[in-house]
């Protein structure tokens, strides 16, 4: 079924200002981080990072859109958004929307499959927020899967997460399965300095520097970085830059990181969740998919700095096809994928890793965009990201569980009953002292909306694969799912049990070459932005595209840059906020100081106590563990933190410190002169 979804305008009422609004340029993607906020005649735009309804409003259509085809490679939430965004936003007839997939079913790395008897599998997971601005717009107005309409995937995601909030009361394990203090982020003064200096850093000046170069020894073994890295999937050798954005991204949250209750989680998988409605919605308004096709490259007329794709190469079932693309057509293309070459295992067998033969099928989306690459260095650099395979690599395994030990002993870990429907375990609890640094999680039960009552569908990772195990001596991707679950079983306590554990769980492996691909160290010209220079009908998508404030592995960054690019080719008048501004808001920052201060005062806060306390601003101010408002209107700390001062003026080697950082941060200042 095709409809029509472009509007007839009749202009003639507001001629005026639609005519004004046709010679005004619009930055699609404003820098929230490069302006000074203001208001005054040269803003007639909302300011960069305005998030609501009023930059929520529909843009008119681009004249001609009618008579435009747009060819979208690769679905997974970047390219379903493109096509969201292009009906509703560019009012491009759905018909006129082609989705190329290579694989025979649709959502990339949002997956989920499987049953009770062969053994569920989902290769990851996705931990989210609130302030996903532009993936909460495309699903704001997606039907939602289970409740009737109107109401919409958020409305339902909305009322599951408002009645069962997430949190988590054994984020970290050892010792075979007893819960550590995980209250604090174990952070001392100097290594708060450390994540100072980086949060002050400027963008450029992070070039191919790692986590591991900018970082002591002693931070990465802080509970802090634990959180961090177990939660995001950072490596010691990933990109420090990466971990930057990260912390201005998310910085309101910083106060859940340890608890997890910064997170929120949909009901089901992410593939019943948030591909099964989108998908729904775009067959239904008439889109076209093409599976089983694999893109080698594209073919370009390059004419100076203008660069126009004129045809898209394809393999398929039934031999090669090209698609030509007319000038006023549009493309958007996928590059890289951090699911590619996906080795799968089971009970029994191991994965096995083939990403180095000439078979077209292997490496399909890294070979489309080197060959991208090679047309123009506006494209980036792909091999930064996919040539060194044992950095960004690591395995999953998803048990599909009878009652067992393993049952009981999730029960343990888990916040409310596994199978009451609630929130489980709140995120991923992690080993800390496991060689692999494994980490498991249980979301709400069932997982999977076919999933039998009696069953549960717990999720594993690793990040540290390639070291032997504590009780299987092995590396985890040499390990069948029967040796992966002992392993876990020894983490948790029940390698006495392992036995009665394994005759009632099924495993399902998987082992990602490219799973951290988009973490890697780089620098400024690797990655394309979502409109290369010069392109006039070609964007790029997901994440391993340029944005300027945005993070990876996310599901908001893949539709960031889809919308993005559907704005930019068809010349939309309307703007993409930049992320959310919670970095530049007082409250958060103090509150962030105190937390990753242990949640102890910090420096100064006696100070800013005596001076608000007992004023209307007392609401920024932080509270400490059991404080109540009224604490804030004593000055006990104020003089309690002036003899702490004292104290560290006559510690000599504190003070040698800071005037170390003191004077470097002057002769910084110098150079700017």
């Amino acid at each position: 079924m095709t409809h029509d979804s472009t509007p007839k305008i009749d202009s003639s009422r507001l001629k005026t200002h639609i005519d004004a609004m046709a010679e005004q340029h619009v930055d699609v993607t404003p820098d929230a981080s490069s302006r000074h906020l203001h208001n005054g005649v040269d803003t007639p735009l909302p300011p960069a990072d305005l998030h609501g309804s009023y930059v929520n409003h529909r843009p008119l259509p681009t004249e001609g859109v009618n008579d435009r085809n747009a060819y979208i490679i690769g679905s997974g939430i970047g390219g379903l958004s493109a096509a969201f965004f292009l009906i509703r936003d560019g009012h491009m007839p759905a018909g006129n929307i082609t989705i190329i997939e290579e694989q025979k079913i649709e959502g990339g790395a949002l997956d989920g499959a499987g049953n009770a008897e062969d053994g569920y599998i989902v290769r990851g997971g996705r931990e989210m927020e609130m302030t996903y601005q532009n993936f909460w717009d495309v699903f704001s107005e997606i039907p939602a899967l289970e409740l009737p309409e109107p109401f919409t995937v958020l409305d339902e995601y909305r009322i599951v997460n408002d009645a069962d909030k997430n949190w988590s009361k054994a984020r970290l394990l050892e010792k075979q399965g007893q819960i550590r203090d995980f209250s604090t982020m174990g952070l001392s003064r100097l290594q708060q300095l450390e994540l100072m200096r980086l949060f002050l850093a400027r963008k450029e000046d992070l070039n191919d520097i790692t986590v591991q170069d900018w970082f002591s020894e002693g931070f990465l073994n802080s509970n802090f970085y634990t959180f961090w890295r177990t939660m995001f999937a950072f490596q010691n050798w990933h990109s420090v830059l990466e971990m930057k954005l990260y912390m201005h991204r998310f910085l309101h949250l910083m106060d859940g990181l340890n608890d997890m209750t910064s997170l929120v989680f949909p009901k089901y998988n992410q593939y019943d969740s948030f591909i099964r409605p989108l998908m729904a919605w775009l067959k239904d308004k008439g889109v076209r998919v093409q599976y089983d096709t694999i893109v080698s490259d594209l073919e370009m007329d390059v004419s100076g700095e203008t660069k126009t794709t004129t045809a898209i190469q394809c393999h398929t079932s039934n031999g090669d096809k090209t698609i030509t693309v007319h000038p006023q057509d549009l493309v958007f293309v996928t590059v890289g994928s951090i699911v590619e070459d996906t080795a799968y295992g089971d009970d029994d067998t191991a994965p096995e890793l083939n990403v180095n033969t000439p078979d077209p099928q292997v490496g399909s989306s890294w070979q489309l965009w080197k060959n991208l690459a090679r047309k123009s260095p506006v494209f980036g650099r792909p091999e930064k990201f996919c040539a060194d395979v044992p950095a960004s690599t690591w395995e999953s395994a998803t048990l599909t569980c009878k009652p067992s030990p393993l049952t009981e002993k999730l029960k343990e870990l888990a916040v409310n009953d596994p199978y009451s429907g609630k929130t489980v375990t709140g995120g991923i609890v992690t080993f800390t002292d496991s060689a692999w640094l494994m980490s498991l999680t249980v979301n709400r039960q069932p997982h999977f909306p076919d999933q039998p009552d009696d069953v549960l569908v717990p999720w594993v990772y690793a990040l540290l694969v390639d070291k032997p195990g504590d009780y299987v001596k092995k590396p985890m991707p040499e390990c069948t799912g029967k040796e992966i679950l002992t392993e876990l079983c020894y983490q948790l306590g029940l390698i006495d049990q392992v036995d009665e554990v394994i005759a009632a769980t099924k495993v399902r492996t998987a082992l990602m070459p490219y799973i951290t691909a988009q973490f890697m160290p780089r620098a400024s010209g690797d990655r394309p932005w979502a409109v290369p220079e010069g392109s006039t009908n070609l964007a790029c998508l997901g994440q391993f595209v340029e944005t300027h404030n945005d993070v990876v592995f996310t599901l908001e960054s893949s539709v960031r840059t889809a919308r993005t690019g559907v704005y930019s080719l068809l010349g939309i008048k309307k703007q993409v906020p930049d992320i959310y501004p919670g970095q530049y808001d007082i409250r958060r920052l103090l509150r962030a100081t105190r937390t990753l201060n242990n949640n102890e005062a910090f420096l100064g806060e006696g100070i800013l106590r005596r001076i608000l306390g007992g004023t209307y601003l007392e609401n920024i101010l932080p509270l400490g563990p059991d404080e109540t408002p009224s604490d804030l209107r004593t000055h006990g700390l104020f003089e309690q933190q002036l003899d702490t001062l004292r104290g560290l003026i006559e510690e000599s080697h504190t003070l040698d410190t800071a005037k170390k950082w003191v004077q470097g941060a002057i002769d910084n200042l110098r150079r700017r002169r």
